[in-house]
């Protein structure tokens, strides 16, 4: 995550991006809209109305915001957040939380900070919203002391409440896996798994000898994305195994980023079908090492976004954004923070499907500009923030997530039953040129007959639509669009029917990184760190093993993934050019 200002993208970065999307173009339709397909068969949808996935969490939509954004408590900012049915904030922000010291708002690198960013300001907005504040105690260069202070002054000074506590941020990118200093501030001698496990274990004491009621989440690394399964010389377990054979009887909840990226907007919106096979994992490591407490381990996704693909804030973000907070909510995470509030293009803007991407990874606009063009003006929605807001139409907290699918990968379905005893059907129409035509069926609720309440939204938008049309068991979904069926009880028949459990889902072991190529030919693998984009170092062999294959031509060799961290070895030095520096935030 960022660190002092909003960050942006680096010269390096974007130099390589401009050619890669013009790579791209062809395979994702970017530049140019792909000619119209013949109209494609009705797709099929069911929704099992009377088998449950468990309620939606009550502070599950959540977003990143970060001490160097200065407009986070403006009052338009806060009224947005709070009409998207934002219900938590994280703050410090990303890799900074791990540099910053609440205490004195300061950043031990020097960092940036703005003034009116401090705790009290940021629980200020939090209020605002009516969002539940997730924080990030500094693991890099704090202590167990200054973290137990603030939890102090958090809930026994000033009465905050505060619950969840991450310590630190993605500690396992502190250079300990081979990628030089890393990009995570890392000032304990030992940069170890074995070493952050056990500081991990006096944080949690020191914290909960505060205030027991605290909850206190590990750093882990994503199932199936660099640096998971990776040993360090020295090293006699992978991160994940190695912190929680230590720590995991002394925490409530287990974090992991969630960047899955995509060289085309079709993959992209595919990534969903990867969760439950992330999910799996995790609970699996959680029931080996938690013991008693293993069902109550939840699992946080505090950051996730669409940084490594083509689209930021056009419409196919728009459209992977509340596929995943469902995908995830659904699979049993507590938590999902959407990176960022406001981040700023690094890069010039593109054309994706027809569409300006601004290259920018926050939900509204920092009005900042790149490659000689600029955002709209601050503070104006991006499709993201739509495609979040989307979901106010679909779910409230408490309301029951339910068993729906669909027979065709083109469109995604979410079903909830509402605590007014009504069922609403969320259709994400993945085709960028083609409408699609529904047919659906329920069991479980009879649906009541005539014309439902669709609220929708479609490529272009500026607002949420909320029509009547269709019927419950058809509809036409307009091509690149979000459709949510609000639909009532027919006459007569139970307000709520009586909901089993769904069984715990099986899932195959996580997808394998996706197989990207660098700018010199070499084929490696998509491994996701900070950033979520390949990191990691060569192995001296020119096999493919480890997370990037070497050319085992010299120790001078560049690595990347299209719409990726642009990675170069240098003399065994990774040099990261990522999205998450240095940025002008708002100015």
């Amino acid at each position: 995550m960022p660190r002092g200002r909003t960050p942006r993208r680096s010269p390096m970065r974007r130099r390589f991006v401009a050619g890669a999307v013009a790579v791209l173009a062809a395979s994702a339709g970017v530049g140019a809209l792909a000619p119209s397909a013949v109209a494609a068969p009705t797709v099929d949808i069911s929704v099992n109305a009377g088998t449950s996935l468990g309620t939606v969490p009550s502070s599950g939509v959540g977003l990143n915001t970060g001490v160097g954004d200065e407009h986070m408590g403006d009052v338009k900012v806060s009224s947005l957040m709070k009409a998207a049915g934002v219900r938590q904030l994280r703050f410090p922000g990303g890799s900074g939380a791990d540099g910053y010291h609440w205490k004195t708002h300061t950043m031990s690198d020097g960092g940036w900070v703005v003034p009116n960013t401090d705790f009290d300001h940021f629980m200020a907005t939090a209020k605002k919203v009516g969002a539940q504040p997730i924080l990030t105690a500094n693991y890099g260069s704090g202590t167990p002391k200054e973290a137990a202070d603030w939890v102090k002054y958090a809930n026994v000074d000033k009465g905050y409440g505060v619950k969840y506590w991450e310590i630190g941020n993605e500690v396992y990118g502190n250079g300990h896996y081979g990628n030089g200093k890393g990009w995570e501030t890392d000032t304990h001698a030992d940069k170890s798994p074995k070493e952050y496990a056990k500081n991990l274990v006096a944080y949690a004491k020191a914290m909960k000898a505060v205030d027991p009621k605290v909850k206190i989440g590990a750093v882990l690394t994503t199932p199936g994305y660099w640096p998971d399964k990776e040993k360090a010389p020295g090293d006699t377990a992978d991160w994940n195994n190695t912190v929680l054979s230590i720590a995991g009887r002394s925490i409530d909840f287990v974090i992991v980023h969630w960047y899955p990226g995509g060289t085309t907007t079709a993959d992209l919106l595919n990534t969903s079908s990867r969760i439950a096979g992330v999910r799996s994992s995790l609970r699996s490591l959680i029931a080996k090492y938690a013991g008693s407490n293993a069902a109550s381990v939840e699992i946080a996704v505090t950051e996730t976004d669409t940084v490594f693909s083509p689209a930021l804030t056009s419409q196919a973000a728009a459209l992977f954004a509340p596929d995943t907070y469902m995908t995830w909510f659904e699979q049993g995470a507590t938590h999902v923070d959407w990176w960022n509030l406001h981040n700023g293009s690094g890069d010039a803007p593109t054309t994706v499907h027809g569409q300006t991407d601004y290259q920018d990874g926050g939900v509204l606009s920092a009005g900042t500009c790149a490659g000689g063009k600029c955002e709209p003006s601050r503070d104006t929605p991006f499709p993201t923030y739509w495609g979040i807001r989307s979901l106010t139409a679909l779910a409230r907290p408490g309301d029951t997530m339910v068993k729906s699918s669909s027979r065709n990968s083109s469109v995604t379905v979410h079903a909830v039953r509402s605590s007014n005893g009504g069922l609403n059907v969320m259709l994400i129409n993945k085709s960028p040129q083609d409408t699609a035509r529904v047919s659906l069926s329920y069991a479980g609720f009879t649906p009541a007959a005539g014309a439902v309440t669709t609220v929708s939204y479609a490529k272009g938008g500026t607002a949420l639509t909320t029509v009547k049309q269709g019927t419950a068991i058809a509809q036409t979904l307009p091509p690149y669009s979000i459709t949510t069926l609000q639909l009532k009880p027919a006459s007569g028949t139970a307000r709520a029917d009586k909901l089993t459990p769904a069984a715990t889902p099986t899932a195959a072991t996580p997808t394998a990184p996706t197989p990207v190529v660098s700018a010199s030919g070499t084929t490696g693998t998509r491994a996701q760190g900070e950033f979520g984009a390949p990191v990691g170092q060569p192995t001296p062999s020119s096999s493919a093993s480890g997370p990037l294959a070497s050319t085992g031509a010299s120790n001078a060799v560049t690595y990347s993934a299209f719409g990726g961290l642009l990675v170069i070895v240098a003399g065994g030095v990774l040099v990261l050019r990522g999205r998450r520096r240095g940025s002008l935030h708002g100015k």
